[in-house]
């Protein structure tokens, strides 16, 4: 206890030779008590460093009186809270005589708590050893506060994206998974359905039945290639006419097995709504089965197909060169009829231009049909 009043009376020591270096009438005397920051000054000469001078701002803070401060060290403001990475920094601070600038939780004498702004600032003499150390705090409490809702509100709003995502993305996962099931059945009743033609057509002795039969089938295994694409598809929105268009005439072509057939094409990824494939695939299936039916299949010949996006239209473009041949007209009036009535599904124009043995068939539509 002897210790402590002897180092109240240095530090009253101390203060009595500061007030007198700085009378009443000093502007700095009268701003340090009158100020409403709360401020101290220490004196490292002494030992411990107490403090040996406050202003009525910094006793409200702390509610401690002045007998209780002076004499005694800044630590008095720690507890149990208190950042030790902030005490060794104000620490470090003091004994290499450097500025600092920190955000330190501080106790009251009631035990309460606050947020203190310090900072802390040695004061040298003419010779440039430290006489002083300058405190000033400031008590932002309430913006911490404002700092930790907003923080707690931020943790709880990630939370809820999160949870939120993985509701949207198992909603997705089963959505996907009941799409890619409607797809798996749907190719599997087509292929069932293409597997029951084939055999009546392969059964069937009349010639026209027979034609009629497989001309069906070839529209059904179009529909089929079209879900098996969507099926295997990682977009199920989407469906690539033009990977979609390759892979048909190489199917088409290549059920032919005739060598003397050239095939080539121009085709760029043409991404369109998965509800449009249908009536697409069967616009192609009808411009390359009517060049087979008017002659490739017979004499051989060149086709080529081209699909892409062109002066803001997607346009699909099949033309071929051949010797022509007798066709049914029958069934070239049923051709005719399913590419007219796709083409009208999606609002397409259609241009036919034949000079001699070269056809060329051109679908155009405007690139706006092909969205959502």
């Amino acid at each position: 206890m002897s210790d402590l009043n002897s180092s109240r009376r240095g530090a009253r020591d101390a203060a009595q030779r500061l007030l007198a270096a700085h009378p009443s009438e000093d502007p700095f005397a009268a701003a340090f008590k009158a100020t409403r920051m709360p401020m101290l000054i220490t004196d490292p000469r002494q030992d411990d460093n107490p403090i040996i001078f406050c202003n009525q701002a910094f006793l409200k803070l702390t509610g401690y009186t002045e007998d209780e401060m002076y004499g005694r060290n800044c630590r008095l403001l720690q507890g149990p809270e208190t950042d030790p990475d902030a005490v060794r920094r104000l620490r470090e601070a003091v004994d290499n005589a450097h500025d600092v600038s920190l955000d330190i939780l501080n106790y009251r004498k009631d035990g309460s708590t606050f947020w203190n702004a310090l900072f802390v600032s040695p004061v040298r003499d003419e010779s440039g050893e430290v006489i002083y150390f300058f405190a000033s705090q400031l008590d932002f409490t309430n913006i911490k506060s404002k700092e930790t809702e907003l923080a707690e509100a931020r943790r709880s709003a990630e939370e809820e994206v999160t949870r939120r995502t993985k509701d949207l993305s198992d909603a997705l996962q089963a959505k996907t998974m009941l799409v890619h099931e409607v797809d798996h059945r749907v190719k599997n009743n087509l292929l069932t359905i293409a597997s029951i033609v084939k055999l009546q057509a392969r059964l069937s002795e009349d010639e026209v039945v027979k034609r009629t039969l497989f001309s069906v089938l070839n529209r059904v295994e179009a529909l089929s290639t079209v879900q098996r694409k969507l099926f295997t598809s990682s977009d199920l929105g989407r469906f690539d006419v033009a990977d979609f268009a390759k892979d048909l005439i190489q199917d088409l072509v290549g059920a032919l097995h005739r060598d003397d057939i050239r095939v080539t094409t121009d085709l760029a990824p043409v991404l369109v709504p998965s509800v449009k494939a249908s009536a697409l695939a069967l616009i192609v299936n009808e411009l390359v089965v009517d060049a087979v039916r008017r002659g490739l299949s017979d004499g051989g010949g060149e086709i080529h197909l081209q699909v892409k996006r062109k002066n803001g239209h997607f346009i699909i473009r099949v033309t071929d060169t051949t010797t022509p041949v007798s066709v049914n007209p029958e069934e070239e009036a049923f051709g005719r009829l399913m590419l007219d009535t796709c083409a009208k599904q999606l609002n397409a124009s259609i241009e036919r231009y034949e000079d001699g043995p070269r056809t060329d068939v051109l679908v155009t539509m405007p690139v706006e049909i092909m969205k959502d």
